[in-house]
């Protein structure tokens, strides 16, 4: 039962939360003492929040296999959500240190955008530990409404302006779709408890009720990791929001909804498998399709790398259709590495800001071997990564993406999931072949700041590690497949 003042033992659950909250509602607070010069505080400040909620998150770690409930049964604190949580703090302080100088350049270095990015991160954690309908939706509504905002974030820039109009109003739209699919579940169980919705479908009193509830589930998250026929909206976001922010939508806001997005439809609506198995595969395949042949004509990086991701987004969900150990060990060590190396191809977009320029074209990419030459081998790294070329991390990803399709007999998708490779292949490298063979447009070279640097060296490790030393890193993604939602 809920009380008014829950229980330290209760409250230690959800401290990697608190320690976020309070460092955000801090950082509003501080910046209206801090002076145009001094505004690298807040960052600072946000990072010590992602560093006290990782301390608090790792107390955690040793949590049985089961999970530990609280307050009422409407949260677990279980290895799956350790895995996540620690997955979004490093995409946050990622994208923290790469905003600083970006920031500055824009000239709107302000103490909320780092606020909203500790609520959005509040969200995702309670998204990934939450085993209540009620739960769910409001953590998944925090998380939007912050990007909602952060996407806006250049007042004056009308390109970011629109995206965050496009993003808002699809956004609600999915919101709908999804809250009258939970109300449906309600109806049939009479609890918002995910254990026991998944009991009633066991035993529905209607054939068509549960089928109605998991299309309108399905429809509300698959828009929130940009899935086809959904995806509409990622290009103008991806194109129009801060770089920093695109960079975050793209990994964060991912691997926030596929946590939920498995833990749906591995626990309320594994009786349904059935029905969700041909659904979720035939729009694997069809994200996987569109993806990859939009992306090869398009000129600018930041859409580009937004259909490349919606194609990644075909790939993961091949995890959750093979649904055996493989597939789930996949999605989890794929989300972890495409975090570090989608982030890593983004900074490199975000070195080539700076005032007047944008940057974002794959024009301005013209010869940054000869103006940065680190930047551009870095680009290159991440790039073959994303493409699923060894020695990377996203080679390992896709090994096992495929591995669980061959394992389940899905031998037609693994092909196709073969196949998609050569495009992806293709549309990088016209990044890399502008990078290295042509001529630099603009003899300006981009600086790397001491905060990016830091953020490009992590991207690097991982991205290279993942594979090289691969054993601790599938360790990793292997302990996330012990939580309940896989039970």
């Amino acid at each position: 039962m809920l009380t008014l003042f829950p229980n330290p033992e209760e409250l230690a659950l959800i401290l990697p939360q608190i320690w976020l909250a309070v460092f955000g509602l801090a950082i509003l607070l501080l910046d209206f003492l801090l002076g145009p010069r001094q505004k690298w505080v807040n960052a600072f400040g946000a990072l010590l929040g992602v560093v006290a909620s990782g301390v608090a998150l790792w107390r955690l770690r040793g949590v049985q296999t089961f999970g530990v409930p609280g307050f009422g049964g409407t949260v677990v604190v279980d290895p799956f959500f350790v895995f996540f949580g620690f997955l979004f703090l490093a995409a946050t302080a990622l994208v923290i240190l790469l905003s600083v100088r970006y920031l500055e350049v824009e000239e709107e270095h302000r103490g909320e955008y780092y606020a909203l990015m500790l609520f959005a991160t509040v969200g995702m954690m309670f998204l990934a530990s939450g085993t209540d309908l009620v739960v769910i939706f409001v953590a998944l509504e925090t998380m939007a409404a912050s990007f909602y905002v952060l996407t806006g974030y250049l007042r004056r820039d009308k390109r970011s302006n629109e995206a965050a109009l496009k993003y808002l109003l699809l956004g609600a739209f999915s919101s709908g779709l999804l809250v009258y699919g939970f109300s449906v579940l309600y109806g049939m169980a009479g609890s918002t408890r995910l254990t026991e919705i998944s009991y009633a479908l066991r035993t529905p009193s209607s054939e068509i009720l549960p089928v109605v509830a998991l299309v309108a589930v399905a429809a509300g998250l698959l828009f929130k990791v940009a899935a086809v026929p959904f995806h509409q909206w990622a290009p103008d976001v991806y194109e129009g929001a801060p770089t920093p922010v695109t960079a975050y939508v793209s990994v964060a806001s991912k691997a926030a909804s596929f946590a939920v997005l498995m833990r749906l439809f591995l626990v309320v609506f594994e009786p349904l498998r059935a029905n969700w198995e041909l659904l979720l595969g035939g729009i694997a395949l069809a994200t996987m399709t569109w993806g990859n042949l939009a992306a090869l004509t398009q000129t600018n990086v930041k859409r580009l790398l937004a259909y490349s991701s919606i194609a990644h987004v075909g790939y993961i969900l091949l995890g959750l259709v093979a649904g055996n150990e493989t597939g789930l060990k996949g999605m989890a060590f794929y989300l972890f590495a495409y975090a570090f190396m989608n982030t890593g191809a983004f900074a490199i977009v975000i070195l080539l800001r700076r005032k007047g320029v944008i940057g974002d074209e794959l024009e301005d990419m013209n010869g940054l071997i000869y103006r940065n030459p680190t930047a551009a081998v870095l680009m290159v790294i991440f790039l073959i990564s994303l493409a699923g070329i060894p020695p990377t991390a996203g080679f390992l990803g896709k090994y096992f993406i495929f591995l669980s399709l061959i394992e389940s007999q899905h031998y037609l998708l693994a092909v196709f999931a073969v196949l998609y490779i050569v495009p992806a292949v293709y549309y990088y490298f016209r990044i890399v072949v502008h990078m290295w063979l042509r001529e630099a447009t603009d003899a300006t070279r981009p600086a790397i700041s001491p905060a990016q640097a830091v953020a490009l060296a992590a991207c690097t490790l991982v991205t290279l590690g993942a594979l090289l030393y691969a054993e601790p890193f599938v360790r990793l993604a292997t302990y996330s497949l012990l939580g309940s939602v896989v039970r």
